[in-house]
């Protein structure tokens, strides 16, 4: 069952509670700071209730309930009693009269439910289980709890006290946006939340004479695929982005974290290939270079309406990734850049599988290189590349494979050197393909791999072999024991 969350106005509407015990009470403190026209049903109270009743709060009705006390002109009925076959009585009652109803504990019984509050008023937070697990939903309220300070609602206060004057000031939704993002992550905020409110408003006005209607551009690394190896920064990016521009190395979960009206862009890449067979569709797919230099113009078309544009970029921005290029472009415009660096692929894929990049007696450098640069011999040494003790990673190698190992063999590196490729790196859907600079190339072919790819060249390479073998050998000794 799917409950759609909202956040209802109940000042002056009707509402009745059936049942005088803690769990009502506890309904009915809610509803009272609703300012709800609340009556209560039930054939004894709770002391605490009866306060409430004296202070003009609620109405009480000492009786057993009785399916005609459930009017049309109600707006909420909740069964708060644990009384045998009540709260079927009132959901029947409820949905008769088309009242919204919540019978407590009694999922199947409800049109409505009650989720787990976090109260930083008048910054609520509302956490639901669909009523699965009310448990859970109070745990996890716990959670947040621990995240979101006290004095939270103190900012909705200052948001309050500025809200005509940034309007007036700051014409564009999108600049005030950018605006209030600023100043929630300010000295104003700490301001605010410490009580000194003057001081937050003078502070934030301050940042209000500054502010500039011009867009900025935020190039992030959107690490290698696992989208929990984005950076925190970067995923602050993400969220508040106006317009998001992100390819298809970036893992679509993150997009997720991006605002309800943020504008996505896709710029995705179609990836190499060998040949294009004549007559094809794909025969007229532009080049690498023209599709970036569409990305580039889009990026400062984008920012140049006053934007804030964060563009998700697989692994590191500055690693293969072309932002080099972006930042360029931008740079040309005036227009404002901030980089957020990533966990490239080389890093979290060989982590993945084991294998160090560097690793003492085995490996004291390491170069990374594309596969389309190797695979056509341009400006290669390839003496220098077939050196030992250093790691090679091959970027975009998949294509060429063959090709890139066998000049590298050629070159003076051993044909038995440890070889990997990585497919898919950090995702679930990851493959790795081990073996020798001699026979890694029919491997991968008989693998069938198709998908985005690494390949590692160097003695580390051999590493998980080794570990495997040492558990292996630990476990031996233990079951001999």
């Amino acid at each position: 069952m799917f409950y759609l969350p909202l956040f209802h106005r109940l000042a002056g509407s009707s509402c009745l509670v059936v049942g005088g015990g803690q769990t009502a009470l506890r309904k009915l403190r809610w509803l009272v700071r609703a300012e709800a026209k609340i009556k209560v049903i039930a054939p004894e109270v709770d002391p605490e209730i009866q306060k409430l009743r004296d202070a003009g709060k609620l109405t009480i009705e000492k009786c057993l309930f009785y399916p005609q006390a459930v009017s049309a002109n109600l707006v909420l009925v909740i069964s708060a009693t644990d009384a045998p076959n009540v709260s079927e009585e009132v959901f029947v009652a409820a949905m008769e009269q088309g009242v919204l109803v919540n019978c407590v504990d009694r999922t199947e019984l409800c049109t409505v439910i009650f989720p787990a509050i976090i109260d930083r008023f008048p910054i609520l937070v509302a956490v639901s289980s669909m009523g699965r697990s009310p448990t859970l939903s109070r745990s996890v309220r716990g959670w947040i709890e621990l995240r979101l300070p006290n004095a939270l609602g103190q900012l909705a206060e200052l948001a309050g006290r500025l809200r005509s004057e940034v309007k007036s000031s700051l014409p564009s939704v999108d600049a005030r946006k950018a605006f209030w993002e600023e100043v929630f992550s300010s000295k104003a905020a700490d301001e605010a939340m410490y009580g000194s409110m003057d001081a937050a408003v003078a502070e934030a006005e301050k940042m209000m004479a500054s502010a500039s209607s011009d867009g900025s551009i935020v190039l992030v690394g959107a690490g290698p695929g696992d989208p929990e190896l984005i950076t925190l920064k970067g995923l602050r990016a993400i969220q508040s982005a106006d317009v998001l521009m992100y390819d298809k190395l970036a893992n679509p979960a993150l997009l997720e974290y991006a605002r309800r009206d943020v504008e996505l862009i896709d710029v995705g890449k179609k990836g190499p290939r060998e040949a294009v067979k004549e007559g094809s569709s794909d025969a007229a797919r532009p080049s690498g270079t023209t599709m970036q230099q569409e990305i580039n113009q889009t990026l400062i078309e984008q920012a140049l309406k006053g934007k804030k544009v964060v563009r998700l970029k697989g692994g590191d921005p500055f690693i293969f990734g072309r932002g080099g290029e972006e930042l360029l472009a931008a740079a040309e415009q005036g227009i404002a850049v901030e980089i957020v660096p990533g966990i490239t692929a080389a890093m979290g894929g060989a982590s993945y599988a084991g294998i160090p990049l560097t690793h003492r007696h085995m490996s004291q450098s390491v170069r990374f290189v594309t596969g389309h640069s190797v695979e056509h011999g341009v400006n290669i040494d390839w003496p220098e590349l077939a050196k030992p003790e250093q790691t090679l990673v091959i970027y975009m190698g998949l294509v060429g494979i063959e090709k890139i190992l066998q000049r590298l063999v050629d070159a003076g590196r051993g044909s038995e050197t440890p070889a990997v490729l990585l497919e898919n790196a950090t995702l679930p859907s990851h493959r790795e393909v081990f073996g020798r600079l001699d026979n890694l190339a029919s491997k991968v072919r008989e693998a069938e791999i198709e998908g985005p790819s690494i390949i590692i060249v160097g003695e580390v390479a051999g590493i998980p072999e080794q570990v495997q073998n040492l558990y292996t050998a630990a476990q031996s000794t233990t079951d001999n024991l």
